[in-house]
């Protein structure tokens, strides 16, 4: 048998998927136990991080096809969460959060400390989060002070359990009005998707009631020219994440933002 991770996490999810569905099916429940069980059924051994097994189908990585398959045409199953320790596959619309192609480029001078630029990992999350914190990014994108609040929180959120937010702001508009800005950051084959921003935003109701959420998403996006930083305000109508607003950022020296770059970017300001 294969000691592979992806293959063994697939073996797993289609045991606990397939011993519990029943055609015409919406909604099927499991906990967390079930996928020791699952494991030990099928004699794998070495999946000590269960919790990686879930975040892995949930952002990362297809369902196998057992699972596929059973779901009709323009649905597809994702994983929620129900409590501590609780999941729970759910039938969904398809919903995938794209980069666009042909969008304009804004140049923005690169405000990242040499020394960190030097050190800093090229392209995982954690990269991400601090070329868009160094950069105000967060300001620009969405016009107001935004501060930093805490990274990588991880919390439990009631009637969903264990959640995790990659970045999290409150900010403040010219109007007083405040929000609170979750952020999730995306690299490699990673998805932006339904289960993470219904998350966040139940976080944002728990834990900061009286501040407006505006969810936020963030991309690398490689191209000829480099790396583009592609950014996301989303919202939840219904169980569909729609896409507010949509920017492509482009890092660069000061002395490469030509004269007719500025023209450019003060013809397109809107």
């Amino acid at each position: 048998m294969s000691t592979d991770r992806p293959n063994r996490y697939k073996q797993i999810i289609a045991r606990i998927f397939l011993d519990r569905y029943k055609v015409g099916a919406t909604s099927i429940d499991f906990e967390r136990d079930d996928l020791v069980k699952a494991a030990e059924t099928l004699g794998i051994a070495g999946v000590d991080n269960l919790g990686d097994l879930i975040y892995s189908f949930r952002y990362r990585s297809e369902f196998p096809d057992e699972i596929t398959r059973t779901a009709p045409g323009g649905q597809e199953w994702i994983i929620d969460g129900r409590g501590r320790s609780k999941y729970r596959f759910v039938l969904s619309k398809i919903n995938r959060i794209e980069p666009g192609e042909g969008r304009f480029q804004i140049k923005i001078p690169d405000a990242l400390p040499q020394i960190v630029a030097r050190y800093i990992s090229k392209d995982d999350e954690q990269a991400l989060l601090a070329t868009v914190r160094y950069n105000r990014l967060i300001d620009l994108f969405l016009r107001v002070n935004a501060y930093h609040l805490q990274g990588h929180l991880r919390t439990t959120v009631p009637g969903i359990g264990q959640i995790e937010t990659d970045d999290l702001y409150v900010a403040v508009r010219n109007s007083g009005q405040q929000f609170i800005v979750p952020v999730q950051a995306k690299s490699g084959n990673d998805q932006i998707g339904v289960v993470q921003v219904k998350q966040d935003l139940a976080l944002c109701k728990h834990a900061y009631p009286d501040l407006v959420p505006r969810p936020v998403a963030v991309q690398f996006v490689k191209d000829k020219q480099g790396t583009v930083i592609v950014m996301f305000e989303l919202v939840l109508d219904g169980d569909e994440v729609k896409v507010v607003d949509e920017k492509h950022y482009r890092l660069a020296a000061a002395s490469d933002i030509s004269t007719d770059d500025l023209g450019r970017m003060a013809a397109t300001s809107d």
